[in-house]
């Protein structure tokens, strides 16, 4: 329950934010977390942004898409909470949790985004801290809530 209303309240500070929430046009940079990669991050409005995220982990590769909403945060013009969603694919490698299937290599799945990013003044560098749970559906079916990561993104 504390989660749900967590959400509830960033979701209100977000919408409540929406006027000038875009901190740069396009980004592109690193993804550091249980899974690590590579991350582009383009504005299509002032307050959404889509970003790509190419992975890598258990020996293999995955690529995710999300669509996300941005406002701004603690009444700053240097930072964005931001909320939103998308898909996934992986395929693994031999290297995975041994409660997966070894036959299993290729998942598809639903992925949510929630996290707060800033833009550094002077320096074309943006900082992200995310939670992006994920839910696999086709293959191994379950949920993953491990995905905490730090992004470094040259913006421009």
């Amino acid at each position: 329950m504390k989660i749900n209303k967590l959400l509830w309240l960033i979701a209100f500070l977000i919408m409540s934010n929406f006027s000038k929430a875009q901190l740069y046009k396009s980004s592109l940079g690193i993804r550091l977390g249980p899974t690590n990669g590579i991350t582009y991050k383009s504005f299509i409005k002032k307050n959404a942004a889509i970003e790509v995220i190419g992975a890598f982990r258990y020996q293999g590769i995955g690529l995710t898409g999300l669509y996300e909403v941005h406002g701004k945060a603690f009444n700053s013009s240097d930072f964005n909470w931001f909320i939103g969603g998308g898909g996934h694919v992986y395929v693994w490698g031999n290297d995975r949790p041994k409660f997966l299937d070894r036959q299993q290599t290729t998942v598809l799945g639903l992925d949510g985004i929630l996290g707060l990013e800033a833009k550094l003044r002077g320096i074309p560098l943006a900082v992200s801290l995310d939670w992006k749970p994920t839910i696999n559906i086709i293959n191994y079916g379950g949920f993953w809530g491990d995905e905490i990561a730090l992004s470094l993104r040259y913006t421009w």
